[in-house]
């Protein structure tokens, strides 16, 4: 039995991409800055609204909205944290977002699953993700943890259950795609510091952070800006998130839908920054394409190459970006659709500078969990990250002696070098694990193979006795004031 893991993997890269010049990033910027000064984002939230009021934005308690002059945007944004501090449980495996590396987790928040011993399709519970948080304490690919299904069974404190399952079942940072309204956030909190210790270490090494999505087109969520705040003024990070739809909530060209989305998040950065200023954030655009002819929506049409924008988009403002990636709309575990959708997802965000990704594990849209999925998604990522590598160019790898050695018609089986490099050579992917005949396995049976290793042999170390008492003695105070 194994309570280690295998240190998480990030990408690692001199490499870079451009997608965009600075003429574009610059019009783009340009374009969100008028958006915000003369259209405006609508805040339904009396605290939002008497902060802005505070800092001299322009705004209407009738309608919401706020204006919001480009000084004051510029100011703002001066005070957000380039690269902050994702804390984990185990502090060998904190993340410490810098130039030149990616850190990626699994996708959420899936409401599905196809239950990996009965083959049903059902609603996911919280045994799902008590399963899933200890296969991504195994796999090195997943640099940190996000509610990758939903505990359904939990009720209006879901969750809270779901904080207390990730760090009793994983020993990563828990990033929550569930944690809304400032009650449940105050309680989010309250675990976080019941974790660490103390309110001055949760700023130091934050165990917990939290997505927070606008509604297009430029609406703030009331539940989630208000969660933002009390986790921003605890030193927590906040992602914002936009989704913007090409055709629906959206403007139906790239450019208009990326200045729609990075309006909404500039937004609610901004006032972030007024609240609590240094407060660590996260930029993140994941737009879509609606079908003109069903209205479904796309997130894979051929034509995508806007996808990775948001990253530069993000660094253009002097913000850490959450960038999307794997999300596939074939509802099969290993259709060619599936693969296809998504394989040059981890190589191109990773080129593009993200700091950190989600995307890996789901199918159909972000809806459905096959457990043995994240396998398979983990062996694309792997192949980008070894894609990204530098070369090791150096005498020792040169092997010019073994050349010499060898000759024109020769071979090298032979050679002392061959016998010290051969077996790291190659690297087995999930499509080259042999059977008993040395013949290629199926990738789904390895997949599935694997995840019954983990389950039987890997188990987390649990949190302490006294630490699991107090956070279940907050879940429960929780629920006898919020359920009732």
């Amino acid at each position: 039995m194994s309570t280690e893991h295998p240190p998480i993997e990030p990408i690692v890269t001199p490499y870079q991409m451009r997608f965009l010049d600075e003429t574009q990033l610059s019009a783009l910027q340009s374009a969100t800055l008028d958006v915000l000064e003369t259209v405006g984002v609508q805040f339904p939230s009396k605290q939002a609204l008497a902060i802005f009021v505070e800092h001299g934005a322009a705004v209407d308690h009738e309608t919401q909205v706020v204006r919001i002059p480009r000084d004051l945007v510029y100011k703002a944004m001066s005070t957000v944290p380039r690269y902050p501090v994702l804390g984990a449980r185990d502090p060998a495996l904190d993340i410490h977002t810098q130039e030149g590396m990616t850190f990626f987790t699994n996708d959420g928040c899936g409401h599905q699953t196809v239950d990996f011993r009965t083959g049903e399709h059902r609603s996911s519970t919280k045994a799902d993700l008590v399963m899933m948080a200890r296969i991504e304490d195994y796999l090195s690919a997943i640099s940190f943890f996000w509610t990758i299904v939903s505990a359904q069974d939990c009720g209006f404190t879901s969750s809270l259950h779901e904080i207390e399952v990730a760090w009793n079942n994983c020993s990563k940072h828990y990033q929550s795609v569930t944690l809304l309204g400032a009650e449940r956030c105050r309680y989010g909190v309250e675990m976080a510091t019941v974790l660490r210790g103390s309110r001055e270490e949760i700023r130091v090494r934050p165990p917990l952070s939290m997505i927070c999505c606008s509604i297009a087109p430029l609406i703030q969520d009331k539940d989630a800006i208000e969660g933002a705040l009390v986790f921003a003024e605890a030193g927590l990070p906040v992602v914002f998130m936009s989704m913007p739809t090409l055709g629906t909530t959206a403007p139906a060209t790239y450019a208009g839908a990326l200045a729609i989305g990075d309006a909404e998040v500039i937004s609610a950065t901004v006032l972030m920054q007024l609240a609590s200023p240094g407060a660590p954030v996260f930029h993140s655009i994941l737009h879509a394409w609606a079908d003109p002819r069903t209205a479904a929506y796309v997130g894979y049409p051929l034509d995508s190459r806007a996808r990775y924008a948001p990253v530069e988009i993000a660094h253009h403002w002097g913000m850490p970006c959450l960038g999307g990636a794997f999300g596939t709309e074939s509802a099969e575990l290993d259709s060619w659709q599936s693969a296809a959708e998504i394989a040059t997802d981890p190589l191109l965000v990773a080129l593009a500078g993200a700091e950190i990704v989600t995307g890996i594990g789901l199918r159909d849209t972000y809806t459905l969990l096959y457990p043995e999925a994240i396998l398979l998604d983990a062996d694309l990522y792997h192949r980008a990250r070894y894609a990204l590598m530098e070369m090791e160019v150096r005498p020792e790898t040169l092997a010019l002696e073994a050349i010499k050695k060898v000759g024109p018609g020769g071979h090298f089986l032979s050679q002392k070098h061959t016998r010290t490099h051969m077996r790291t050579a190659l690297v087995r992917a999930i499509t080259h694990q042999l059977d008993a005949d040395n013949k290629y396995r199926p990738p789904r049976d390895v997949a599935r193979e694997k995840v019954t290793w983990i389950l039987e042999n890997h188990h987390p170390e649990p949190l302490e006795n006294a630490i699991q008492q107090e956070l279940a003695r907050i879940i429960k105070a929780a629920t006898l004031e919020l359920e009732r």
